[in-house]
């Protein structure tokens, strides 16, 4: 049996991320652990982890990565660097037809690659691998963040200042909240966990969705909603899940409700274009309590009306205001300080990249070396050596520029 040639490509988007699909210690696991696998690491400037780190324990590294059969990384790799006749791994972000990668899968039909996009591995309909963890992680602590600012009663460091999870969580205990303070968070995914494991280090207890709207607490509280707990049906305030799922825009929210008594709100949902408005203009103008949305989500002009853009890492708050619906100073009295950094994970770099790792090795490394006997790679398949896209991502046709008709 042939060895497996896998490589581990050099990130190449700008502005540059840090992150990378294998730690050194992984490599060397991967290495020591598994015999039918040749790893080789292209060199890196900006990687988190330095050459030298994969050097020091026997890892192979390399600026030509030709003769890999798998290449994996973490963004879209520039046209420039993609390999003919390849298989790759990485985000493409080519799934929602993105305007700005229409070129990158055009030119990986050109080039005959066969693209895994990381976001297509699942199983029963649920992914296997993802940094949305993180992303739940940093963002809610961004939230608290924001909040301390504001209102001035603490000041954490950020998170990409931080060297790793352990010192974020550590600035976590310089968090100070009001006895009556109130978080609605949304979602139950990767996302919302990861926010979840940020809460449970903080002096705060959970409670249900009817003693958020009704009881007094003494000390800080958070209700964390399910889709049916914020979404009724417009014509009898029901909900079916299969019903809402397959026509959203029978369905309104009641989020609202909710908002209206929070102090911070921290949005881990996944949402579609069918999927009704989470909390619109009006909503927001209603006034009540609310001085902080930690927008994990991020859907830029979506279902939640203070996302009128992107934050950066290094400008992660902007101001809302609710009256005008136009961008003001976070730190106005009459704004809501909004959160909507759309790169969230690299914020926290190192871990980030060994806890997909992990995922790397549990769900797809198997798969490659035992032929993907369970068909979840091959469903996960958008491109072809043949320069064509499969039959599932045929609706990219059009938008890769291939004659259709």
């Amino acid at each position: 049996m042939s060895k497996l040639k896998l490589g581990v490509i050099r990130e190449g988007k700008v502005p540059p991320d840090k992150r990378v699909v294998l730690t050194p210690e992984q490599c060397a696991h991967i290495v020591a652990n598994y015999p039918d696998v040749d790893l080789v690491v292209q060199k890196s400037p900006i990687r988190i982890f330095k050459d030298a780190e994969y050097e020091n324990l026997g890892i192979q590294m390399s600026d030509d990565l030709s003769d890999r059969d798998i290449i994996i990384g973490v963004k879209e790799v520039p046209v420039d660097m993609l390999i003919p006749n390849k298989t790759y791994l990485f985000f493409s972000h080519t799934l929602k037809m993105q305007p700005h990668n229409a070129k990158l899968l055009r030119a990986v039909l050109d080039k005959k690659i066969r693209l895994i996009d990381w976001e297509t591995i699942r199983q029963n309909g649920k992914r296997l691998i993802g940094f949305g963890r993180y992303a739940g992680i940093v963002g809610c602590y961004n939230g608290f963040r924001a909040y301390g600012i504001k209102s001035g009663r603490f000041d954490l460091k950020p998170a990409n200042l931080c060297h790793d999870r352990v010192e974020l969580e550590n600035e976590l205990q310089k968090v100070n909240l009001p006895a009556d303070f109130k978080i609605v968070v949304t979602g139950f995914g990767r996302v919302g966990h990861g926010a979840r494991e940020i809460l449970a280090l903080l002096p705060m207890k959970e409670i249900g969705k009817d003693s958020f709207l009704n009881d007094h607490h003494d000390g800080a509280v958070f209700t964390n909603l399910d889709t049916q707990d914020y979404f009724v049906r417009k014509s009898d305030g029901g909900f079916e899940k299969s019903e809402f799922y397959r026509d959203g825009h029978a369905y309104k929210s009641i989020l609202s409700r909710f908002t209206d008594v929070a102090d911070m709100y921290i949005a881990c949902h996944f949402w579609s274009e069918h999927s009704p408005i989470i909390l619109g203009k009006e909503d927001l103008k209603a006034g009540g309590r609310l001085k902080v949305i930690a927008d994990i989500s991020c859907d830029v002009e979506g279902p939640i009306a203070s996302t009128i853009k992107a934050s950066t890492i290094a400008d992660p708050f902007f101001g809302y205001h609710p009256a005008s619906g136009r961008e003001v100073d976070f730190n106005d009295d009459h704004a809501i300080a909004v959160m909507s950094v759309d790169n969230l994970p690299c914020e926290l770099p190192r871990d980030a990249s060994e806890d997909f790792g992990n995922e790397f090795m549990t769900h797809v490394l198997p798969r490659l070396l035992n032929g993907d006997t369970d068909g979840v790679l091959a469903n996960a398949t958008e491109t072809t050596f043949e320069g064509t896209l499969t039959e599932k991502f045929s609706y990219l046709a059009e938008y890769a520029g291939l004659t259709v008709g």
